[in-house]
């Protein structure tokens, strides 16, 4: 800001100076009127000199003191900040703490708004670069199934050829399970797209929990049976209401469940069994699944809820993605429910789902973030 600038902001502030010296010199001439005495020109003149020397020092003094605030904003403003340059936002930090208490509290503002944009910045940069490992590692897994149901399908030559001896059942068979690994993939991608606009997509009711516990079980029924896996589902009331999104518990469920399977029928060869307990008390409702699959390690348990990781797990199970319980646990916090898991490494995993009481959602006790 120039000095002519600084002046032009405080016009109104001169203008008032003048007319108050332009007042005093009258009343001091009125009153001396009364006493046959005036004031002579020269007086006037030396006063409004006075005055104007005073004024013109005051505001000199004060551009002075003011200036490096002022220059401050205007490198700010030449750094492209006006012109939306981003990088531009760096140089708020290095503004002078101001003068006035008008400047200071402005500089405060700047300085919050730096870093709230900041924060919204890195947080949007996480959201890319975690999209962005998950869309490669995604497309890394979708190419084994592709693969696979390739060599299938193809003419018998090769490496297929041996697979073209095998039973069509047995064939067919192989090319489901890929199939459904393709499925599971494309809806893993979908489900973590949707977590972006979670709101958008929200709609709760009343849902009972024991049917949507079946309907999961019976969605999985056909890779239970190929493992050898036995859900057994214990329930100490006929229905328990929740409420709920049901396709977003639908989503909890199936993550839950398939990865049940999942760690399960790499254990052994025998069978397994997968108990689901679901009760009901003053508190809501809790459904309690218990599997006999590998175990997590110790040291991986306080993890298995954050992006991408898959720990000593990922190192067995090929189609691990570090993703499923990640959306599980965001679709919990974000609905109000509770979501833990407990395990042994070799004897299996124990997940519980807490559901508060019917309207707790709606009480504003438990309220989206």
């Amino acid at each position: 800001m120039s000095f002519r600038d600084f002046l032009t902001d405080r016009i109104g502030f001169i203008v008032i100076y003048g007319f108050n010296v332009i007042l005093i010199a009258a009343v001091v001439q009125l009153d001396l009127l009364g006493k046959n005495v005036s004031l002579d020109g020269s007086n006037i003149a030396y006063m409004a000199l006075l005055s104007t020397a005073g004024l013109a020092s005051f505001l000199v003094l004060d551009y002075m003191r003011q200036r490096g605030y002022f220059q401050g904003l205007q490198m700010l403003k030449q750094s492209g900040l006006n012109g939306g340059k981003p990088e531009a936002m760096e140089g708020v930090i290095s503004l002078p703490a101001g003068i006035t208490r008008e400047q200071r509290i402005a500089v405060e503002l700047l300085l919050e708004l730096y870093g709230a944009y900041t924060d919204r910045l890195e947080k949007h940069r996480i959201a890319q670069d975690q999209h962005q490992t998950f869309v490669r590692l995604w497309v890394h897994q979708m190419k084994t199934p592709v693969s696979v149901i390739g060599l299938l399908t193809e003419q018998p030559h090769g490496a297929a050829k041996e697979a073209s001896r095998r039973p069509v059942g047995a064939v067919l068979e192989s090319i489901q399970e890929e199939n459904d690994k393709l499925r599971q993939g494309l809806d893993m991608m979908l489900h973590t797209a949707r977590l972006e606009k979670f709101e958008a997509d929200l709609r709760t009711q009343k849902v009972d929990l024991l049917q949507a516990v079946r309907q999961v079980i019976n969605e999985h029924k056909k890779a239970c049976i190929r493992y050898r896996i036995y859900p057994k589902l214990i329930a100490s009331h006929e229905a328990c209401y929740i409420d709920t999104d049901d396709k977003w518990l639908g989503i909890i469920l199936h993550q839950i469940v398939s990865n049940a399977i999942k760690y399960s029928k790499s254990k052994h060869d025998g069978s397994k069994s997968l108990i689901i307990t679901v009760t009901k008390d003053g508190s809501g409702c809790q459904a309690v699944f218990q599997d006999e699959g590998i175990g997590i390690a110790e040291q991986d348990l306080p993890r298995v809820f954050d992006p991408f990781f898959t720990g000593e797990n990922g190192r067995l199970v090929a189609e691990s993605t570090g993703m499923g319980l990640f959306v599980a646990k965001e679709a919990c916090r974000r609905l109000g429910h509770r979501l833990e898991i407990e395990s042994k490494l070799g004897e299996g995993t124990t997940v519980r789902l807490h559901f508060p009481r019917s309207g707790a959602l709606h009480e504003g006790l438990l309220p989206l973030k």
